[in-house]
């Protein structure tokens, strides 16, 4: 994918970086070299954003164009908003008033470049409203208030012969930093598409759904298909109209800035996994609950308790049950009572942070079935196995360490039909991303327990079967859905179609037939 620096003149921008094409806004407007591009990345460092102006126009046609531009039209128009202004002013007031808070002026402006300031002790209020507001270069304008507490005055964007003299070499710099990531490439063939994975090596590893070496598998398979993949973290958030997918490698929830990067990824037109909607969906235990039940999928006894209807529990799901707070995880805020004294102490200890609960009755075994699914598809098959005298399959000591029960692959075939189907029909109600459905066998019956958005695969236990075809079978959803949207280059072929063997022997055997069955044929 090219990338495109556009400035009303190319003379005012005197860096040169290998890869990186300098142009006139003009051209970019006007030449069909670039109107017949398939795929770019475009930084806009026009003069002017203003309505009709040519910065405005780089932006506008660059989104129709399908290419990805900093600053993009949501951008420039975020940036004319008072209201927008206003929200970012709150959300990040701790921070100015930390950052700013030993000056002796009354007013101050704060210079943007890449996301970077000069002074390095302004570096996180600078990369704070860069992700805010994602252009190159902008200017903040901040002053004192009748309280003597600093407030965001204005944020807009500048051009860069708007940089002064002085800061011109940082900018230089900054921005050669910037686009080092792509230099290497220069000397080969360009990726197709760039993928960043969101993920933070810092998180525990018993609370993160892949571990690094995971994350190098699934970036190697990236690079099989020509897709340059990339780790970001948590302050990149103004990076994501660089790249044309995102793949969720963290724990989700919905108050949380993954949710913000789906969010974000997904106005931006990029390929997401985890989208925004299968985020909220599968965070929440109530949603399953109801959504399972309407659709007939075969779940424990469940009831979703308030405070009005603690004492109708026992009736309905019998002790003992199990407690679930609705946007637990890791087997987090999920509580088994065994009597009414334990089940009124903890229902109230769990409606002091959510007004409802899941009750569910309890169904004890051995292990849980995961089924990974992609594409509606059955990806791979495991038994996790509780933690040796614990009912769950994580448990956490006093220090709040966390063990996890054993993971057993298994090959798909292997798994009664019965699992797999629950699996693969539940996981549709969500969407056609990747999840991980937890089920229970209990005699002939498959119970789902729960969709996960983000399900665990590691080296070792979730690929112990497909091993790195696993990783490549996940980067070919990827490059499938980007080859939809942007179509695919006349010199390289289509994605090829899913290769699941197992999946299609699977189906032959529940339908006699190899078609993709829909969620009524799974009923």
């Amino acid at each position: 994918m090219s990338l495109l620096i556009v400035v009303n003149n190319p003379s005012n921008w005197p860096l040169t970086t290998p890869g990186v094409e300098v142009v006139s806004a003009r051209a970019y407007i006007s030449d069909v070299r670039y109107s017949e591009r398939r795929s770019a990345k475009i930084f806009n460092l026009c003069r002017s954003y203003r309505y009709q102006s040519l910065g405005y126009y780089v932006s506008l046609l660059a989104e129709a164009r399908g290419h990805k531009c900093l600053p993009s039209i949501s951008t420039i128009q975020d940036l004319k908003s008072l209201t927008m202004m206003r929200l970012a002013a709150e959300d990040l007031e701790e921070l100015i008033q930390k950052s700013l808070g030993r000056m002796q002026t009354d007013t101050f402006v704060l210079s943007i470049y890449f996301g970077r300031n000069i002074a390095r002790r302004y570096d996180r209020l600078s990369l704070k409203l860069f992700n805010l507001f994602p252009a190159p270069l902008l200017r903040a304008h901040f002053a004192r208030d009748k309280d003597r507490e600093w407030t965001l005055q204005s944020i807009a964007p500048i051009s860069a012969s708007d940089i002064p003299p002085e800061h011109l070499e940082f900018v230089l710099q900054g921005a050669e930093e910037y686009f080092a990531g792509r230099r290497q490439q220069t000397k080969k063939a360009l990726p197709r598409y760039d993928l960043a994975i969101l993920f933070n090596p810092d998180a525990a590893v018993t609370e993160c759904p892949s571990s690094e070496e995971t994350i190098a598998k699934f970036i190697r398979a990236a690079k099989r298909l020509g897709i340059a993949a990339e780790v970001i973290g948590k302050d990149d958030y103004g990076k994501l109209a660089e790249f044309d997918a995102l793949f969720i490698r963290e724990t989700t929830y919905v108050n949380h800035y993954t949710y913000r990067f789906s969010r974000k990824a997904a106005a931006e037109g990029l390929v997401v996994i985890d989208d925004p909607n299968s985020i909220v969906k599968c965070s929440n235990k109530v949603f399953l609950a109801e959504s399972l039940a309407a659709n007939d999928i075969r779940a424990p006894r469940t009831f979703i308790v308030h405070r009005d209807n603690i004492e109708d529990i026992p009736l309905y799901v019998g002790f003992p049950c199990v407690l679930k707070q609705p946007d637990s995880s890791f087997s987090q805020g999920v509580i088994k009572v065994d009597d009414p004294a334990a089940l009124e102490r903890e229902t109230m200890n769990i409606l002091a942070r959510s007004d409802l609960i899941i009750a569910q009755e309890f169904l004890p075994s051995d292990y849980d079935w995961r089924v990974g699914v992609l594409d509606r598809q059955p990806l791979y098959v495991c038994k996790y196995h509780m933690v040796r005298g614990h009912w769950q399959i994580a448990k956490a000591d006093s220090a709040g360490r966390r063990r996890f029960g054993r993971v057993e692959g298994l090959p798909i075939e292997s798994a009664p039909r019965s699992v797999v189907k629950a699996a693969v029909n539940a996981a549709n109600l969500i969407g056609d991303g990747l999840y991980g459905v937890d089920v229970k066998q209990v005699g002939s019956k498959a119970y789902v327990i729960e969709v996960n958005d983000n399900p665990n695969v590691d080296v070792g236990c979730e690929d112990r079967i497909l091993r790195d075809d696993l990783y490549d079978r996940v980067m070919r959803s990827f490059l499938r859905r980007l080859d939809h949207i942007h179509g695919p280059p006349p010199d390289a072929p289509s994605a090829p179609a899913p290769s699941l063997p197992q999946a299609a022997d699977w189906q032959r055997g529940l339908y006699g037939h190899t078609a993709r069955p829909s969620s009524v044929d799974l009923l």
